[in-house]
């Protein structure tokens, strides 16, 4: 659980929590570069975004270290409808239906449920894995690259919140042109290594029930289960 903890919140808390309807917060708010080609195709990015009920994907992430040798390599799947998620990693699922967390630990055969806070330092927030560039970065358009016929907008972002505590000191996002979707997310770590998320599908407006986002203990015995909840 501790190194689930570590790779989700390295990259979740750059961003605002947007557990909602994806509100974007303006370029202007915070200090950025005057891009204007970057911000038109991030508004872009945005106003696409927003407009899905739902979200339901799979991806991958890779780590390297400074020597370019892979540290790591996972796939996951995440299914998003408002505030609410299911995210899916090796050995672990966890859900959030907007009020409450279970995270099933599969391979200790443990569900450890908490009260969701998005706003806390380690509050787990992955809806943001589609919208970590709305704020809190400075960002300049790089180049159009061209992969399997696809072409895709390069834009760099440099962390303006906090920079000198974050572990990257650039991310670059790879949007797809014709789709406006994010296709990769690449971490620039400030110890030479890097971080790249990859989504390997995407479906947006996927029908999903409130009731999937609710995790079921029935079947778990008391000892089985931590519930770290105020009250509990």
């Amino acid at each position: 659980m501790r190194k689930l903890v570590r790779i989700l919140t390295l990259v979740l808390p750059a961003c605002c929590l947007l557990p909602t309807a994806y509100c974007f917060v303006q370029v202007g708010q915070v200090p950025v570069e005057h891009d204007a080609k970057a911000k038109a195709i991030l508004d872009d990015l945005s106003k696409t975004t927003k407009a899905y009920k739902t979200i339901s994907a799979e991806y991958e992430m890779l780590i390297v270290n400074k020597d370019k040798k892979q540290v790591d390599k996972q796939t996951g799947k995440i299914q998003v409808k408002g505030n609410k998620f299911k995210l899916e990693i090796p050995g672990n699922l966890i859900v959030c239906d907007g009020k409450t967390v279970w995270t099933h630990n599969k391979d200790a055969q443990e569900v450890t449920i908490k009260t969701f806070e998005p706003n806390s330092e380690d509050g787990l927030d992955p809806t943001k894995i589609f919208t970590i560039y709305e704020t809190g970065f400075k960002y300049k358009f790089d180049k159009e690259e061209k992969t399997n016929n696809v072409t895709y907008n390069v834009i760099s972002l440099f962390p303006t919140i906090k920079p000198e505590k974050k572990k990257f000191h650039t991310m670059k996002l790879y949007i797809e042109k014709t789709k406006k979707q994010v296709h990769e997310i690449k971490m620039m770590m400030k110890d030479g290594g890097m971080q790249t998320y990859t989504i390997k599908s995407m479906k947006p407006n996927a029908e999903l029930t409130d009731a999937s986002f609710v995790f079921d203990t029935k079947g778990f015995k008391p000892d089985q289960i931590v519930d770290e909840r105020d009250g509990k």
